[in-house]
């Protein structure tokens, strides 16, 4: 397959990607014929894959006005994705012109585009990397131009923990990353997860798990105990770690079976 001039050449088309059935699923443009027939086959066995998308960003939304309405004017969002409408910079920029974000993501095609995006803002950057391996991002210089970790910021990880499987230590990684934090900043969180899912629907889960490990991500659903574990050491904002519709909703978002929190570093 001939690669498109805006496709970096280190992506392998033959393979599917997470993010870019996500940007699929959200009606995005930035996917790939092996991509779509991923998510398709995905949908197939869960209709509401593109609903659970637009209620993930939803929640995005959400959380980065909390946190705008907190004081934080500085965002890291890991896992970041391939940009679509409702990025953070969109949302916290509407409210704050001067607050600044970075975003971070492993995936090529997802950095390209948001840094073709970003090519006009200069408050506003997107780096490629592994939210696993915390130093490479923490020591970034750009990073480190564009936020000031003397000061609070918000650190968004949303819809991405559950392509992080307990080998890599996703629990070690974010209290790298909160060491990091000044007191008074945010960790929002959002992760799929089987609970409250009848048995006919983790059979179907096992399938949807088969097709996520053909792509660079596979599949880690959690309990939403396990979930409210990655907020050790943080304080808890009401309404806590609660099913993601429930995270102080301003729409009639679609259930998904998924968790939402924020923590708060104190």
């Amino acid at each position: 397959m001939e690669q498109a001039s805006w496709v970096p050449s280190s992506v392998d088309l033959d393979r599917p990607s997470a993010a870019r059935m996500y940007d699929y699923y959200l009606g995005g443009s930035h996917n790939f014929a092996v991509d779509r027939e991923a998510a398709k086959s995905v949908e197939q066995i869960f209709p509401g894959m593109s609903g659970a998308a637009r209620a993930n960003r939803s929640f995005l939304r959400r959380a980065v006005r909390y946190l705008l309405s907190q004081g934080i004017d500085q965002f890291l969002d890991l896992g970041s994705g391939i940009p679509t409408v409702g990025n953070v910079h969109e949302i916290a920029q509407q409210t704050n012109p001067q607050a600044r974000v970075v975003y971070a993501d492993v995936e090529p095609v997802a950095v390209a585009h948001s840094t073709a995006l970003l090519a006009d803002n200069p408050a506003a950057i997107a780096i490629q990397a592994d939210l696993r391996d915390p130093e490479s991002v923490l020591a970034d210089a750009e990073v480190r131009a564009m936020l000031d970790f003397d000061r609070p910021i918000g650190l968004l990880m949303v819809a991405v923990l559950h392509f992080v499987p307990d080998a890599d230590e996703p629990h070690k990684a974010i209290a790298r990353y909160r060491e990091e934090m000044a007191p008074g900043s945010f960790l929002a969180i959002s992760h799929g997860s089987w609970d409250g899912v009848s048995q006919e629907g983790l059979q179907s889960g096992e399938q949807v798990n088969a097709i996520y490990r053909r792509t660079d991500s596979p599949l880690v659903l959690r309990t939403g105990e396990e979930i409210a574990a990655f907020f050790t050491g943080m304080e808890v904002v009401e309404p806590g770690v609660v099913p993601l519709a429930e995270w102080r909703p301003d729409s009639d978002d679609a259930f998904i079976s998924a968790y939402a929190g924020v923590g708060r570093k104190v």
